[in-house]
């Protein structure tokens, strides 16, 4: 066999690079020869990417007595964090970051590349996606352009930049591994972008791009087994941040809205026995009574193959998409029902709350709504029944003595068919709790 030679291998090696769109000019010369390097892009890109400090005070009971803090004079203990940010509105002074990097901080803190330092203030932030939106006042700002993070296919060429261990701004570069990432637990709302460019502790909240020199997503977690890097790194697709940053700008949170569905993946049996050709879309379990899936006249046993005009794989695509749409907003859905394809719409609507007394006396004081997840915890009035009880903001009834709850309606059960003490099972945060109520 004629072996290839190796400075043909050099030259396709280098096509590859320049054949790579981009808006830098490349290559440098050494000596006669091209190098292809991102240097030129990064150049434009790097002053967009800011370093974040954080502080926040340690909530310590102690703290709370006031002979502890007569007697002792114990100082405040305040915990330290770094992390990472992408300028995306430079008239504004939006940077965008992870909730985790800056979640209870008392002070914020940004870095520009140039070292200026500015406070920042919070507009919004969303734990369910842990994206966050934050506001600087500085002049001379750099914004980076957003992709379509839509578009991005496996073996894209990526690049990595943040605040690794707070050494500073750091590059790293890999390829997309895989695309709509979901399942692993780490967020609420899951369609990971996975790449092997290293992430590290301190790159959370930085820049992910593609070699336009684009934002295509923000890095926010490693899958790490043995607490190192393992080339297996997740980010959030910059089109979903997208959205929510829009609820963010306005209102502060994301105020999702509800559709009134449950659902699960096809299975190759189901697939096969609702006579369809491809394992693609979501079948419908349940349709909630009064909602907009039932208005829209969906039912149980349809299979969802398109929201909004983009293809459906699993029932994670629908509540990715319908948790970041708004009130009022409508959806278009092709359904495949009893063999014939039909095109719905609904209107999403606002999340139905409810006082916590109307579901049980152990519950006066809390403002509940139903999730995808359990039971939403919205409101907890300080010192109620549900205050002392140890309920909190933010958190999800999931378990009701040890057993899963899924709505407001069979909590309601739950309670009046059993007698306390009951132990109650609340996810907080990324923890399981259990609370007892007697």
């Amino acid at each position: 066999m004629q072996k290839f030679p190796v400075h043909l291998y050099w030259i396709i090696l280098f096509m590859l690079f320049i054949g790579q769109p981009t808006h830098a000019k490349l290559p440098v010369n050494v000596g006669e020869q091209p190098v292809p390097s991102l240097a030129p892009i990064l150049e434009k890109v790097t002053p967009a990417v800011v370093n974040i400090s954080s502080a926040h005070t340690v909530n310590n009971p102690l703290f709370n007595d006031p002979f502890f803090r007569y007697f002792f004079n114990v100082p405040e203990q305040k915990r330290s964090g770094r992390g990472s940010g992408v300028i995306i509105d430079a008239k504004k002074g939006y940077v965008v970051t992870n909730n985790h990097v800056i979640d209870k901080a008392d002070e914020i803190s940004i870095t520009l590349q140039d070292d200026r330092t500015f406070n920042a203030t919070v507009i919004g932030t969303d734990p369910e996606t842990d994206v966050a939106l934050l506001q600087v006042s500085a002049d001379n700002l750099m914004a980076l352009p957003m992709a379509n993070s839509d578009k991005l296919r496996v073996g894209d060429f990526v690049v990595a930049i943040g605040n690794p261990f707070g050494l500073g701004q750091t590059v790293t570069s890999g390829i997309i591994s895989a695309l709509g990432r979901s399942g692993l637990g780490i967020e609420g709302y899951e369609d990971f972008i996975q790449t092997d460019a290293s992430i590290n502790p301190g790159n959370s909240g930085g820049a992910l791009i593609n070699l336009r020199g684009e934002l295509i997503g923000i890095n926010t977690a490693i899958l790490a087994p043995g607490g190192g890097n393992v080339g297996i790194g997740f980010a959030i697709p910059i089109n979903m941040i997208s959205q929510v940053i829009r609820h963010l700008a306005e209102f502060g949170e994301v105020r999702r809205g509800v559709l009134g569905i449950e659902m699960q993946d096809l299975t190759p049996e189901l697939t096969s026995a609702f006579g369809l050709t491809e394992k693609k879309g979501a079948v419908i379990t349940k349709i909630g009574s009064n909602t907009p899936a039932a208005a829209a006249g969906l039912k149980a046993g349809d299979v969802i193959t398109t929201l909004n005009n983009q293809p459906i794989k699993t029932a994670s695509d629908i509540r990715n998409r319908v948790g970041l749409l708004r009130v009022g907003e409508k959806v278009k859905m092709t359904v495949i029902r009893s063999g014939q394809t039909l095109n719905l719409t609904a209107v999403i609507a606002d999340t139905k709350t409810v006082k916590g007394k109307e579901v049980s006396q152990y519950l006066d004081g809390a403002t509940l709504s139903d999730s995808d997840n359990g039971i939403e915890i919205h409101e907890v009035d300080q010192g109620s029944t549900a205050w002392n009880a140890g309920f909190q903001k933010r958190d999800t009834i999931v378990g009701f003595n040890r057993r899963k709850v899924k709505n407001m309606e069979e909590l309601t059960q739950r309670f009046a068919h059993n007698s306390s003490p009951y132990l109650i099972q609340i996810q907080r945060e990324d923890s399981i709790l259990s609370l007892w109520l007697n």
